[in-house]
């Protein structure tokens, strides 16, 4: 699980009209690419309203949704039409809780977050962007091209509540993650996201964003598909 900031990454849309009269509220949609430290790419669709979030992995057939109001997590599996619920503040905490027996109880050293603006500009995909560079202390860990060009009202909403449940319980394993979102804010949006951190100083693209679009969506969106299975488990299912 990758802690950076905007990698943490993040998925919500919701409510539109379905067989008759049904409450609706604005989203937004957002279209990306994601890509690995071996080349492989994937597309993913991130929907984003109020305190929920979802992430559909197109080529994967998952959906998982993030429901902060009602403390509420969704793991879909289209293929096979099952799903897994659990509450949101126990896949947190047993998310954390591995990442400590990985580490073996060893504290994650504290490094100074900082952004430096390059005054590069570019267009990507339509969008205004601006090169912002990422340093933890003195290294380079990430190049983001940063958009003014979209309303961010909705992500940030979103995004904050994402932040603020990691960093509640887990303020030091969670750090560089929380700092890197805070710097990058002022900024805008990530459009390109490139990772220093996986390869000897070769940057990887690990994140695009291909298409931004405001939307109204439907309830249905952030809650399990009818006539699936649900699947009883002791443990969240990764």
């Amino acid at each position: 699980m990758k802690k950076k900031g905007w990698s943490t990454v993040i998925f919500l849309l919701m409510l539109t009209l379905t067989l008759g009269f049904q409450e609706c509220v604005a989203g937004v949609v957002v279209y990306q690419v994601m890509k690995d430290r071996e080349g492989g790419t994937s597309n993913v669709v991130v929907f984003y309203s109020g305190e929920r979030i979802r992430t559909d992995s197109v080529e994967g057939g998952l959906t998982t949704v993030m429901d902060f109001k009602e403390d509420r997590m969704l793991m879909i599996d289209h293929r096979s039409k099952k799903y897994v619920e659990v509450k949101l503040s126990r896949w947190e905490r047993e998310i954390m809780d591995r990442i400590k027996k990985e580490s073996h109880g060893a504290k994650p050293k504290a490094k100074k977050i900082s952004v430096k603006k390059t005054g590069e500009r570019a267009v990507i995909n339509g969008f205004q962007t601006e090169k912002i560079q990422v340093f933890a202390d003195r290294d380079l860990i990430e190049e983001d091209w940063m958009t003014r060009d979209v309303d961010m009202a909705e992500v940030e909403k979103v995004m904050e509540r994402v932040a603020q449940g990691f960093s509640r319980d887990y303020k030091m394993e969670m750090h560089e993650g929380r700092e890197i979102y805070e710097n990058l804010k002022p900024h805008g949006f990530p459009i390109l996201v490139k990772d220093y951190s996986m390869a000897q100083g070769l940057p990887l693209d690990v994140l695009e964003v291909k298409k931004w679009e405001r939307k109204d969506l439907g309830e249905e969106l952030f809650h399990s598909p009818q006539g699936y299975e649900r699947i009883v488990t002791d443990s969240p299912k990764q």
